[in-house]
């Protein structure tokens, strides 16, 4: 079934959808810990962010999404003070990141996809330096350091070189250093980058755990959109620079599709005559074979139950019937294909974030 455009949600929510009730973030009367008006960033070669319209709540965690080249490391720089807007206007915690950048840098924390560590210091010593260029104090320090070289499963490389460690050890490494100080927002680039499926799996849980602790915000910028579905709470896709759609995913796929995509299983792919018999029930706008049964999209998720009643009293084993929601990715497949995303070059106005902690 072909994609209706997708929709930027705008006016009292230019962030998206609401959280559903008992979600992650309660937006009442809770300001925004990000907000972006017409935010703006030109390089010789070409625009790199267009008049950037976001909102990023409390608790939430935003999938940051998009082609190589779309903004979205820009975007990062400047929330994050590294970088100045051509226009437009930014809020972090409050704070502009233009003009107060180190407060701000104070109150975030950054994982870049490269984990930018000392390999001649230990993991230990590593996490140190970091915490003496925030200006921590020592005895603070060290038990923060011993609290998240634990929590991060490197209790037992904690003095031994980073030279040697595997890249799961030092990403792990780096996310523990982008929280030495306990930051109210986090901003990861590409965290699962050049990690195998292991080490992919434990870092998702624990940038999971992390975004459930004490309200802290979670920008995800990602490639790998399955771990991008698992972890957040609504998406943003930028293009050439602008954003295109933003939103839960269940809000941008209700806008881009009608019904409800459910899984029947049935002990051979459904013939034309099963075909035939679903396709006439009232509420049913798909019925497609597969290879165990019918992919089969309805009104909403009772028409399904009437599916598998009629099947049943025409004497057709019905193994399963599931509905099967669209996801983020399902989501970011349809826009790029709407939009043919391409990479293009941003005249380095998109490289990889200064690692700035002071």
């Amino acid at each position: 079934m072909a994609a209706r455009p997708p929709v930027h949600h705008s006016g009292t929510d230019p962030g998206g959808g609401a959280h559903p009730e008992g979600g992650a973030a309660d937006r009442s009367g809770v300001p925004p810990a990000i907000r972006t008006e017409q935010l703006t960033r030109r390089f010789p070669s070409g625009v790199a962010l267009d008049a950037l319209d976001l909102e990023v709540y409390p608790g939430e965690v935003l999938a940051l999404l998009g082609p190589n080249g779309a903004g979205k490391t820009t975007t990062i720089r400047l929330l994050n003070g590294v970088l100045s807007p051509d226009g437009g206007t930014a809020s972090v915690l409050g704070l502009d990141p233009a003009v107060d950048g180190h407060a701000v840098r104070q109150r975030t924390g950054v994982l870049t996809e490269n984990a930018g560590l000392d390999d001649r210091l230990t993991a230990r010593e590593n996490l140190e330096a970091v915490a003496r260029v925030r200006g921590m104090r020592p005895p603070a320090a060290r038990r923060r350091v011993d609290e998240l070289l634990d929590r991060f499963g490197m209790g037992d490389r904690a003095d031994v070189a980073v030279q040697g460690a595997s890249t799961g050890q030092r990403k792990r490494l780096a996310l523990a250093r982008a929280l030495l100080h306990d930051p109210e927002l986090l901003f990861l680039d590409e965290p699962t980058s050049g990690l195998d499926p292991a080490a992919t799996r434990d870092v998702v849980e624990l940038i999971g755990s992390l975004a459930s602790e004490h309200g802290r915000t979670v920008v995800l910028c990602t490639h790998f959109l399955g771990e991008a579905g698992r972890l957040a709470d609504r998406m943003a896709v930028l293009h050439r620079g602008r954003l295109r759609a933003s939103g839960r995913p269940a809000d941008l796929a209700a806008e881009m599709w009608q019904g409800v995509p459910a899984r029947v299983e049935l002990s051979a792919p459904a013939d034309a005559r099963v075909l035939g018999l679903i396709r006439r029930i009232d509420g049913v706008l798909l019925a497609d074979p597969t290879p165990d049964g019918a992919r089969v999209d309805t009104l909403h998720r009772d028409v399904l139950a009437r599916v598998v009643r009629t099947l049943v009293e025409a004497g057709i084993e019905v193994y399963a019937a599931t509905p099967t929601p669209y996801t983020l990715e399902d989501v970011y497949f349809a826009i790029e294909e709407r939009l043919g995303f391409e990479t293009p070059e941003e005249s380095g106005g998109d490289r990889e974030p200064a690692e700035v902690v002071s």
